[in-house]
């Protein structure tokens, strides 16, 4: 059996471990902090109270540590590892998948698996460009994290820069096993009919017309996402393409205040707040739209909106801090990248980016890019890392 280690269910993660569990054959069960993101809770960035609307349990078999009705964990950082020393003592797996390693819970995780001689698999979000560290952080945290990698049977990497980030490292590449990072298109509706269908209703409810050209922000509104830069970038261009743009904002947070202040100062492109959507309510608002805006200033490790914006055929426009931008941005392509923070970067992109998406062939080859990181191939890599194990 595969033990799975995670602190509570994700929605980008679940989709693999049912398609590792039932598609694939391999026994399993994901141990899980809490229960909290199903029942319910409070996301910080967001600002606010949901549960996911797609089933994140079916297909595999899991067990918690604590739930919210018994008085468990409500959040992530309430999620603690009592519990788990002698839950990986009762079920005695032959292999640990641990998937971070800054959560108590996954130090918990890496410290029993020691103890138990339990073979250790790794997949997370890796990299050395989220954020900046100075020279004696950066050197005690290669340090720590080569003595970790160094106890790994197999480490999975998700991308371009969480490859290179093990090899820096020193992580031999034979250590290494492509799981990219994905997102489930289950609840997307992504047929050439749904998007004709969604994309004028949409736009009729929003009362945009066809002619004009609809740039998507999806994500929380803060200032780590970047999200106050856009609608100043918009202002630099000229009059003519402003009364063109329609900007939707899709999410909440912090800086949504700020930002309908920004859209009121606005003489000339029109903006949606369209607060929180979830899942299954996605796939309308990106076929409305033209382009997507992705422009993070820090801590964005891979940004899978930009994966949902491919598989809909939606060019993007990411910062360089943005993880997946060397994986899923293939310039003049599939969208375009800018200097991170930089103003005059973000507009020219965006007015390169309104001549890509008229082209003929630009949906067909976003989700020709995005392809290769999907859900199926992410459980492959975990199989084989874990057919490893076994021989």
């Amino acid at each position: 059996m595969l033990a799975i280690i995670e602190t509570h269910p994700i929605q980008y993660r679940s989709p693999v471990y049912q398609t590792l569990s039932t598609d694939i054959g391999i026994p399993m069960t994901v141990i899980y902090g809490s229960d909290f993101s199903i029942s319910g809770y409070k996301d910080k960035e967001f600002g606010t109270q949901f549960a996911w609307d797609i089933d994140l349990l079916s297909g595999y078999s899991s067990q918690f540590l604590s739930n919210v009705k018994t008085g468990g964990a409500k959040s992530f950082d309430d999620v603690s590892s009592r519990g788990l020393a002698k839950l990986l003592r009762e079920i005695k797996p032959k292999a640990v998948l641990i998937t971070g390693y800054n959560h108590a819970l996954y130090k918990s995780a890496f410290y029993h698996s020691w103890k138990l001689n339990i073979p250790i698999l790794f997949r997370a979000e890796t990299t050395d460009f989220a954020m900046k560290r100075n020279s004696i952080k950066s050197w005690l945290r290669g340090r720590t994290l080569s003595f970790l990698y160094s106890n790994c049977s197999k480490l999975l990497y998700i991308g371009n820069n969480s490859r290179r980030h093990f090899q820096r490292l020193g992580v031999e590449d034979e250590k290494l096993i492509f799981s990219p990072y994905c997102v489930d298109t289950r609840s997307f509706k992504l047929s050439k009919i749904d998007r004709q269908l969604l994309r004028s209703n949409t736009r009729h409810n929003l009362g945009i017309q066809e002619n004009q050209k609809v740039l998507l922000f999806s994500g929380k509104l803060s200032y780590r996402k970047g999200v106050d830069l856009i609608l100043p970038a918009i202002q630099k261009l000229p009059q003519e393409i402003q009364k063109q743009l329609v900007i939707l904002f899709l999410g909440d947070g912090e800086l949504r205040g700020e930002l309908e202040k920004q859209a009121r100062s606005s003489s000339y492109t029109k903006t949606h707040f369209l607060g929180f959507q979830n899942q299954t309510q996605l796939s309308k608002y990106y076929h409305c739209s033209d382009i997507l805006i992705l422009p993070s200033r820090y801590s964005e490790t891979w940004g899978l909106v930009v994966n949902e914006a491919l598989h809909h055929g939606l060019p993007c426009v990411v910062s360089r801090a943005v993880g997946c931008a060397s994986d899923l941005i293939k310039s003049d392509i599939t969208g375009y990248t800018f200097e991170t923070d930089c103003l005059d970067s973000l507009t020219q992109m965006i007015k390169n980016s309104l001549d890509l998406c008229d082209r003929v062939d630009t949906l067909e080859k976003c989700q020709e890019q995005v392809s290769h990181y999907s859900v199926a191939k992410a459980a492959e890599g975990i199989a084989i890392s874990y057919d490893f194990i076994l021989k």
